[in-house]
């Protein structure tokens, strides 16, 4: 889908439909309201022709509220450094470490160096709104997939007595990955149904 036939509403709608779900999935915490929202219910609140910049989302995380994520949907078509930078001002006023930013086209250059350069102290995931039009980890051909901790990465490299690099691997640009939030040296448990056992369980090591 690639989203050209959707007013801008709908696609507004599903692309925050899509994080809320996300977000939900990465363990902050997201009222059950918020992922029932209905097309309608979503334009009381944004009306007809929703501004970008009043969708920003805000969640805290379940096990610990002070870790919170930010989501903003930047106005720009293309988005530069003073966004970049507008957002970085504003994630360090309200302390918050990470965000995802989503983008209606790459961004410029000089914006992706800036990105990369901050993130020694901000993390920002850029997706395409073209990405979340659906989420990708709903679909029936997609196993479940869930992320380990390092508890219980280490008890599961213990008890089969082998490093995580002889593991098979997902790449961390994975559509999944990403979806998730992996990080480079997490696992992944994936669970996947079979006819004969039930369900099939295997572990990646994201790189």
């Amino acid at each position: 889908m690639d989203g050209s036939a959707l007013d801008n509403a709908t696609r507004l709608f599903r692309v925050r439909k899509t994080c809320l779900e996300m977000l939900n999935d990465r363990g902050y915490l997201i009222g059950q309201d918020d992922l029932e929202e209905t097309r309608d219910i979503f334009t009381q609140k944004f009306s007809d022709e929703p501004k970008r910049d009043d969708l920003t989302l805000l969640a805290p995380k379940q096990e610990d509220p002070t870790d919170q994520m930010f989501v903003f949907f930047p106005n720009e078509d293309k988005v530069g450094v003073k966004t970049i930078k507008t957002y970085a001002e504003r994630m360090k006023s309200e302390g918050v470490a990470r965000a995802l930013m989503v983008v209606q086209a790459n961004l410029t250059p000089f914006a992706k160096q800036a990105v990369g350069e901050m993130h020694s102290k901000y993390h920002m995931e850029v997706f395409q709104e073209l990405e979340l039009l659906i989420n990708i980890t709903r679909h029936v051909l997609v196993p479940k997939h869930m992320l380990l901790d390092a508890t219980e990465k280490k008890t599961l490299l213990d008890r089969y007595k082998v490093r995580d690099t002889q593991l098979p691997r997902i790449q961390h640009s994975d559509p999944v990955a990403r979806y998730y939030g992996m990080q480079r040296g997490q696992v992944v448990r994936i669970v996947r149904p079979s006819e004969t056992a039930g369900r099939y369980v295997t572990y990646r090591l994201c790189v």
